[in-house]
């Protein structure tokens, strides 16, 4: 296997020359490949490329750190409203599987459905407890209360990804009044949009890029939604205000600020690349009928 041979920032920018890239300014751009990773640019180039080797003519350097700094701010963004959406997610989860089957209810394989693996599931709790020994909570039932720790406590500790494979696992009868209570949809939508967000926490949260990404999971089209959702950044957060039950708040945190970044850099962008549609505004937020 050939091993790869670093290359110098000069290098690193005669490269990018070689592939058609125009500097308006080296001395700024050796200064921000020093702290930016050059392999981690090149990824932002990739959608403005015609060929392995080429970019589009005008692809200067200048336009890709515009679109790159887009797409740092719009993982803030979404991030953010992720947050909400999870720590909302915990809450419903483990109050309703709690209230049905106990506190402790979620040790019994019982509570959840055939195709649930309890043993597995088991050890991926003792590997979150283990992995989180050293928070207070953890220490005080473990201590007082012999490491059962009650659903609601233990949710506390699950990530977005546990929180998918729960919901999955859960009894249909209790997936489907779960979903239809809280998020008005049938549990095959919300299994699927769980695991959509999933994955778009997993890319904000790692630093990936967004611009012009398709993800790997096709999410189903809410039944109320006038267009079909694609694997992009827009279905995605049309998924994602599916699950923001504060409709002023997803406005004022979400869909403007969003609006104000893709008009801010409209002369850069396509909005194909990010999936979204020409009335994409229209779309985005809550409106007064909702």
């Amino acid at each position: 296997m050939r091993e790869k041979v670093p290359a110098t920032i000069n290098e690193q920018i005669k490269i990018l020359k070689q592939r058609g890239c125009v500097f308006e300014d080296e001395a700024k751009a050796r200064e921000i490949l020093k702290y930016i990773n050059y392999y981690r640019l090149s990824n932002y180039f990739e959608p403005f490329s015609v060929s392995k080797h080429r970019y589009e003519e005008g692809t200067s350097f200048g336009k890709i750190m515009r679109v790159y700094e887009m797409d740092r701010k719009l993982r803030s963004i979404l991030l953010a409203a992720l947050e909400e959406v999870e720590i909302s997610l915990r809450a419903v989860i483990s109050n309703y599987h709690a209230l049905k089957y106990g506190a402790l209810g979620y040790l019994n394989p019982s509570s959840f459905g055939v195709q649930h693996n309890h043993q597995s599931f088991l050890s991926r709790i003792n590997n979150i407890v283990e992995a989180s020994s050293d928070r207070d909570f953890v220490k005080h039932y473990n201590a007082k209360y012999g490491g059962k720790f009650p659903l609601w406590v233990m949710a506390e500790l699950f990530s977005f990804g546990t929180l998918a494979f729960f919901f999955k696992d859960m009894q249909n009868v209790d997936k489907k009044a779960l979903s239809g209570e809280y998020y008005s949809c049938s549990p095959s939508e919300l299994d699927n949009w769980v695991f959509c967000l999933n994955e778009l926490r997993n890319y904000c949260a790692h630093f990936n890029r967004l611009y012009a990404s398709t993800f790997p999971i096709m999410p189903k089209t809410p039944r109320d939604f006038p267009i079909e959702l694609k694997p992009d950044v827009f279905g995605y957060m049309i998924i994602l205000k599916k699950f923001f039950h504060n409709k002023a708040g997803w406005n004022e945190q979400v869909s403007k600020p969003v609006s104000r970044l893709i008009n801010k850099n409209a002369k850069d962008i396509r909005l194909l690349d990010l999936g979204f549609p020409e009335d994409w505004e229209r779309l985005l937020p809550y409106v007064a009928e909702e």
